[in-house]
């Protein structure tokens, strides 16, 4: 008896899905996006001027988020968009294991705040400017503005580590909550 099915016998494996299955897999439709306020939630706690929302695209980022079935699974980056209220701020954070981008959408003042081996930076970004932030670099940013900012957040892995704030920041000393699922 030969080892081999015949070509009439049911396949074992499914059909690979058709280039527009891959494709529609792929799409994060902005009607089916959610700003989360909670992502960062822990941060407004503690002062509300640390309040501000994300709304993912492409994994979850390093807010915290442990998955979210409704974005894009990422492999190689993540991509969100942040809502930062006037007044509010992203407070100092180190990413040692990965760059971060900030792209200005929307927003005429945004202070962006950059430390490293005791030297300190800061610069004004606008619409439609970028930077983007070395590993290893303390980043954060305040809207300054009078209207609510918004901007595209890319970190280049897939799942970066949490966060850390400088030693002396009160944030340091939270305890962050088990990361949540969306």
């Amino acid at each position: 008896m030969p080892d081999t099915l015949s070509p009439s016998a049911p396949s074992a494996t499914a059909p690979e899905p058709s280039l527009g299955d891959r494709i529609e897999s792929r799409i994060a439709r902005y009607e089916t996006r959610q700003l989360d306020w909670n992502a960062l939630k822990f941060q407004a706690d503690y002062d509300p001027k640390y309040r501000r929302a994300q709304m993912r695209y492409v994994g979850t980022g390093a807010t915290g988020v442990a998955s979210d079935s409704n974005c894009v699974p990422a492999e190689h980056f993540t991509f969100s968009t942040m809502v930062l209220p006037a007044g509010c701020e992203g407070p100092l954070h180190l990413h040692d294991d990965v760059e971060e981008v900030f792209f200005i959408l929307k927003g005429s003042r945004v202070k962006l705040m950059f430390e490293s081996d005791g030297e300190y930076y800061e610069t004004y970004m606008k619409e439609r400017d970028l930077v983007s932030v070395p590993a290893g670099i303390y980043r954060g940013l305040v809207n300054e503005g009078i209207e609510e900012a918004l901007m595209i957040v890319c970190l280049g892995t897939s799942i970066p580590e949490t966060p850390t704030y400088p030693p002396s920041h009160p944030l340091s000393q939270i305890k962050r909550p088990k990361p949540a699922t969306a």
